[in-house]
């Protein structure tokens, strides 16, 4: 590619007949080197800003992986979270009926006990009155006795 200053020193030779005009060709290639400097420094400054571009762009898709893998991370974390406290539940919940049903058990057994001895003292006063039945018919018969007498 040639660059401003090759066009600008660029030197032809010259011809005796039928040449070109000196003056016109100087003249054409010194506007023609503003024209090509100003678009060579167009050109620099577009490579300098496509490459700043391609840096940010580059920062940027970093970025994005960055944040990408923060969040499946995060998701990770959350589903392990979630599973994990799932797990506290049950066993909290399997704790629960444990002891609910221990405490049933308990007192069923309690119930019975009292059921046993609600019958012991049944049967008791079932003998207390038989024995006070008894009593008080000798106690008339032995009335009727004296009486007799």
């Amino acid at each position: 590619m040639y660059t401003p200053l090759d066009i600008e020193n660029k030197k032809f030779a010259k011809q005796m007949m039928n040449g070109y005009s000196v003056e016109e060709v100087d003249e054409f290639l010194d506007e023609l080197t503003l024209d090509y400097e100003k678009l060579y420094k167009q050109a620099s400054e577009n490579d300098k800003k496509i490459e700043e571009l391609q840096e940010s762009i580059e920062k940027y898709k970093n970025l994005e992986s960055t944040l990408n893998n923060t969040l499946i991370m995060a998701q990770t974390t959350a589903d392990e979270i979630k599973r994990v406290a799932q797990q506290q539940a049950d066993q909290i919940v399997k704790e629960a009926q444990g002891t609910a049903q221990k405490a049933s058990d308990e007192l069923e057994r309690q119930i019975a006990v009292k059921n046993k001895e609600l019958e012991d003292v049944r049967k008791q006063f079932d003998v207390y009155k038989a024995k006070m039945e008894s009593l008080l018919i000798s106690q008339l018969e032995l009335l009727k006795d004296v009486n007799k007498d």
